[in-house]
């Protein structure tokens, strides 16, 4: 049995059951949410029920009430798969609200699946476990995320040496049975996920008329991962109409597949772009979903920027989620012109980082991180992030740091 890895979301989990009575963690299938609700020493004394149980989904079914005992801490896992225990919850909170009474886990999104959201409307809050990020899985998460620290005081260690991302860690992504080598094959077991994705989640969320229509628009996501999100041009791609096209991405987005990254718009510049980008979840099956099985320089891969940017966006929004909740992750886009990959903003502060997936960088690769710091007086620092191995500061608020670092 593969040893338990801690998660850096621990820390905010139990700060939340400390406030709120509802505790909801959410995110894509299989990202270890059941071994973190069991395994999770500060968790060990709540009694724990899972919907994935057949016995205990038919008892909450029929008797909902009956299932909660009296103010014993309850976790319920995969709680989605049965609205009345929600019903149930919502009259317990009401009658007496207690801080950590009910901590819930679902394999699709709580706040967008309507009815769901209505019934615990006020009453909880919503974390979401992403895949592994590089710095769970290095097993150092007790101190600061770099880019909180470098927020606060932009001060790096000059010429500090760090190994940078192999192609290996994106084909690999995130999804602890892959990363942490459960499986020798990984790509049949992505198969068997993406299998049973949509034989289970997607038809337990809505009706779906055509399975392959669908499964279709999956891989064409995985083919534009990082790029600008149009639902038009998808569905004509998909031969859908952009109505369906719309509905499918929303399904997509409600079991946490993909997710939309929003353009940051704080700035004066002209013709900022305002659609957002698409990112698979985890960039382990945005690979094997686009048919990608080598990122190594030498072949050249079309994807291979692509899916670089991905698995750092599926880094950074596993760190900010779970490590610093009021920050907000974005990207930038002067149309034809200038574009940065990200922006973490926190408060009145704000950082861009452009990622770069060669070891080495010219001067034309931060053109557009200084556009973004001459239109963007608040914002503290530009950080080339590139796949070197060495820390240099190349401008005022503006330095070329190893992916390595940023991501830890």
């Amino acid at each position: 049995m593969t040893k338990y890895v801690q998660r850096d979301i621990s820390k905010i989990v139990l700060e939340a059951l400390h406030e709120m009575p509802v505790v909801v963690i959410t995110g894509m299938r299989q990202t270890g949410k059941s071994t973190f609700l069991q395994m999770q020493r500060e968790l060990g004394k709540r009694r724990y029920i899972t919907f994935d149980d057949f016995e205990y989904l038919e008892a909450a079914k029929t008797d909902p009430d009956g299932l909660l005992e009296p103010d014993h801490p309850v976790t319920i896992d995969e709680a989605q798969r049965c609205p009345e225990i929600l019903t149930a919850i919502k009259k317990r909170v009401d009658r007496k609200r207690k801080k950590g009474q009910f901590l819930l886990s679902g394999s699709a999104n709580f706040a967008i699946l309507k009815g769901i959201s209505e019934s615990l409307a006020g009453r909880a809050i919503y974390l979401t476990l992403h895949p592994f990020t590089r710095r769970e899985l290095s097993g150092r998460i007790s101190g600061k995320p770099f880019l909180k620290r470098f927020l606060e005081k932009q001060e790096i260690r000059e010429g500090q040496y760090l190994p940078p991302v192999k192609p290996k860690e994106i084909l690999q992504g995130g999804m602890p049975t892959v990363c942490l080598g459960d499986v020798k094959n990984a790509f049949l077991w992505f198969k068997g996920y993406e299998q049973t994705y949509l034989e289970r989640d997607i038809r337990e969320l809505s009706q779906i008329a055509n399975i392959i229509s669908f499964r279709h628009l999956l891989h064409l996501i995985a083919l534009r991962t990082g790029q600008l999100l149009s639902p038009s041009q998808l569905g004509r791609d998909a031969k859908m109409n952009t109505a369906t096209t719309s509905r499918y991405l929303s399904l997509l987005e409600a079991s946490f597949i993909i997710y939309r990254l929003n353009p940051y718009l704080r700035n004066r510049a002209s013709r900022l772009i305002k659609s957002p980008k698409v990112y698979l979840s985890d960039s382990g099956l945005a690979c094997y979903l686009a048919s990608v099985k080598d990122l190594e320089p030498a072949t050249r891969e079309p994807l291979r920027g692509a899916l670089f940017e991905t698995y750092i966006a599926q880094n950074l929004s596993g760190i900010i989620d779970s490590t610093w909740p009021e920050a907000r992750l974005y990207f930038w886009n002067i149309q034809g012109r200038h574009e940065v990959d990200f922006i973490v903003e926190a408060g009145s502060k704000c950082i861009a980082i452009e990622v770069k997936a060669a070891s080495r960088w010219e001067k034309r690769d931060i053109s557009g991180l200084n556009a973004f710091l001459s239109t963007t007086p608040h914002c503290k620092a530009g950080i080339l992030a590139y796949n070197g191995n060495k820390t240099v500061r190349i401008g005022e608020r503006l330095w070329a740091v190893p992916l390595s670092l940023v991501l830890s």
